[in-house]
């Protein structure tokens, strides 16, 4: 389920990034920073769940960052920023370190309810 909503954000930054007019709304300093922040972070969040691995996550989302602000050169009235790709850097690693905590808070939970259950049992 992680890797499906993972490549369909994906889309949705992709698709986001190919119009001209990003969604009717323009932005200004800081607020398009914060709003590359935000996307990159849900991009991280869900990249550590599907992978369980926050670094890969990391990794993958800095790369599409970059191959997206590549795109948005292409794209009439858009235009790369290096300072967009910080944005995404920094929301990836922030929601991929707190994808990857949440997974490990669940999975020790399901460790913990499995062990007193076990224990009920015996």
């Amino acid at each position: 389920m992680w890797h499906l909503l993972s490549i369909l954000f994906m889309a949705v930054i992709y698709g986001l990034s190919s119009r001209s007019d990003a969604g009717g709304i323009p932005l200004v300093a800081p607020w398009d920073k914060v709003a590359h922040a935000t996307a990159y972070f849900v991009l991280g969040y869900l990249l550590a769940r599907a992978t369980k691995r926050p670094n890969l996550a990391w990794v993958i989302s800095a790369w599409f960052g970059a191959l997206d602000e590549v795109h948005q050169a292409f794209v009439p009235g858009r235009e790369a920023g290096l300072d967009d790709w910080w944005a995404d850097l920094f929301g990836s690693l922030l929601g991929s370190r707190v994808g990857s905590w949440q997974h490990q808070r669940i999975s020790r939970r399901r460790q913990l309810r499995r062990r007193h259950l076990n224990q009920a049992r015996a």
